[in-house]
């Protein structure tokens, strides 16, 4: 008899603990992203700052559990022509997944577009935090996505090789 309370037992933890740890994954770390995150940059050719763009109806939630984190949507009225003109663009870009919450954020259909040409990544702004690029996608359409992603300072510190003296310090953001 007592063996199976103590099975019990330990499936309700089991049960209470998984409920939790889903819990926190998907909406517990997350929240809106600060009321001064109200515009969108991008890194101009010409300048090693970046420079903010039109941008309206911005929807952004972020964590401070991890810098890559963060995504954000919003429109503009500016053209993929004279964007590619002016900013830095990137060639291989891939979104990461937001939660199923945030659905103006659907990393497949991003993704989708980009690989079909009818969206273009940029370089919105380089170390946000350490070794974290921010990569800002936009269609066609005008419908605009932002993430974050290691760029290769990010991902040699976060795998334990030495960063080297290209990479900024760590204290430095």
């Amino acid at each position: 008899m007592s063996g199976k309370i103590v099975g019990v037992f330990i499936m309700i933890s089991a049960l209470i603990a998984g409920a939790t740890l889903y819990y926190l994954q998907i909406y517990g770390f997350y929240e809106e992203a600060p009321a001064d995150f109200t515009e969108v940059r991008l890194m101009p050719y010409t300048s090693d700052a970046p420079v903010p763009i039109l941008a309206e109806n911005i929807q952004a939630i972020d964590a401070d559990s991890s810098p890559i984190r963060f995504r954000a949507c919003f429109t503009t009225p500016s053209g993929l022509p004279m964007l590619t003109e002016t900013y830095v663009g990137l060639d291989r870009a891939v979104p990461r997944n937001a939660p199923e919450w945030f659905d103006c954020f659907d990393a497949q259909e991003i993704a989708d577009e980009l690989k079909a040409g009818t969206a273009l990544a940029f370089l919105g702004e380089k170390n946000v935090a350490f070794g974290v690029d921010r990569i800002v996608a936009i269609t066609e359409d005008g419908r605009g996505y932002i993430w974050h992603e290691l760029n290769d300072c990010g991902e040699k510190a976060y795998d334990g090789t030495v960063t080297g003296e290209e990479c900024p310090d760590r204290d430095t953001n």
